[in-house]
């Protein structure tokens, strides 16, 4: 359609009338762009490193083939997700399997999965594992996750790495010391290092950098007072997308965050810290997919009152819910009218009864009808992935587009699948 808005090659209205709406759509060519940025500006610049895809981001088996085709790693936080990747065909010895409060369940799969590394969040779960070793006969390796103590510029919600952080252990103080000689006690576990996140949506490198400082002289303590040497250390992810797409033909379209900007500073401070440096992993997530997604909605209605006008989409809080979390800012456009100046300003509301389920709190748009599509930008991200089921709403279908071919790799769900597992008291 003339002065509409593309994704992955395909007309968005064409998507809307074969898949309906809301629909999330996934450009598999920018993932696959993100991918190579890893390879060439962390993987091949640094030798000695590796970078693991954190699915919590966005998981489906399609997506676990794509990483796995891509060469990278998976990093999975449940047994959910470890059940997807292994579903789809993705090697166990390139799973990192994380998470704060893993069930025994998840821990014994992870074991008989065989899943290259664990990465351990406190001492409970250390002997949990330890103890589930002695009993199976398997070996696990395990990183610690830590805390540096850094309180990064982000949303307070997403900040992971501060002092008093549910995630991991201090570095100050005797508990992480005595997770060590723990580990390293443990005949089942062999300890190769450790593990830091900070937080999400961080523009900024100098947390990151400051974070490093301080493992780093956490590793040296270790060496001193343990005689560990420290073979592996993660760095997390949490590196920033901004609101519009780095993809050609987005009107507004600006550059996403290089990768290099995180990771060149971060390895360089690492090299400073001392001669022997250990085997540095990455993990992003958001980086990799939030900018290749969009959320396509119909415009439902168009109420315009004294002061504020809402356009009404057929979509909203179950679908993402980040805004009402987060407030988190999103950018869009009409897509049907991607060529058409703007006239007016609007809020995009969604339709739950949520005085809070505002997508947009305002934007300009051009003359909006009934029937129009609206487009949300940058979706890839915690969108499906944390979406639910408020106001007995269906899940969307998630479509994967490329070069003008487009392929649903999630259904959407229907009505009877909302009721699927409910059960009525045969007494009732």
């Amino acid at each position: 359609m003339k002065g509409a808005l593309t994704w992955g090659g395909v007309d968005c209205v064409e998507l809307a009338r074969r898949f309906g709406t809301p629909l999330y759509v996934f450009d598999e060519s920018v993932i696959r762009a993100r991918c190579a940025e890893i390879r060439e500006a962390f993987l091949e610049r640094w030798p000695g490193t590796s970078a693991c895809y954190a699915s919590k981001a966005f998981l489906t088996m399609a997506m676990a083939r794509i990483v796995k085709r891509e060469g990278l790693g998976l990093d999975v936080v449940s047994g959910g997700e470890l059940h997807t990747a292994l579903a789809a065909g993705f090697p166990p010895s390139r799973i990192e399997l994380h998470g704060n409060a893993k069930s025994e369940g998840e821990l014994r799969a992870a074991l008989a999965a065989g899943v290259g590394r664990i990465i351990v969040d406190g001492v409970m779960e250390l002997e949990l594992l330890a103890a589930l070793t002695a009993e199976t006969g398997r070996r696990a390796d395990v990183l610690i996750r830590v805390a540096p103590g850094v309180t990064p510029h982000t949303h307070a919600h997403i900040v992971t790495g501060h002092a008093g952080s549910k995630f991991g252990l201090p570095i100050e103080g005797g508990l992480l010391e005595g997770a060590v000689k723990l580990a390293l006690a443990s005949p089942g576990l062999t300890l190769r290092g450790f593990h830091f996140h900070i937080g999400s949506q961080i523009f900024e490198e100098n947390s990151h950098v400051e974070s490093v400082r301080r493992v780093a002289a956490l590793m040296g303590r270790m060496k001193s007072a343990l005689g560990y040497e420290t073979e592996e250390l993660n760095f997390g992810g949490g590196f920033g997308v901004g609101k519009m797409p780095d993809v050609p033909g987005v009107p507004g379209a600006e550059p996403h965050a290089p990768l290099c900007r995180f990771t060149d500073a971060m390895m360089k401070t690492l090299e400073r810290a001392g001669p022997q440096r250990p085997v540095v992993t990455i993990e992003p997530g958001r980086w990799v997919v939030a900018e290749a997604g969009i959320t396509l909605y119909t415009v439902e209605t168009v109420k315009r009152l004294p002061g504020v006008t809402y356009v009404g989409v057929d979509g909203g809080m179950p679908d993402n819910p980040r805004p009402a979390l987060y407030q988190a800012e999103y950018a869009g456009l009409v897509a049907n009218k991607a060529d058409v100046l703007p006239v007016e300003q609007a809020a995009i509301a969604g339709k739950c009864c949520e005085t809070g389920d505002i997508l947009i709190s305002s934007i300009a748009l051009p003359p909006v009808e009934r029937g129009d599509l609206f487009a949300v930008f940058n979706t890839g991200a915690y969108n499906f992935s944390m979406a639910g089921n408020y106001n007995r709403l269906p899940r969307p279908a998630v479509v994967l587009a490329r070069n003008g071919q487009a392929n649903v790799i999630v259904a959407r769900q229907s009505y009877d699948d909302l009721l699927a597992g409910e059960r009525i008291p045969e007494n009732d």
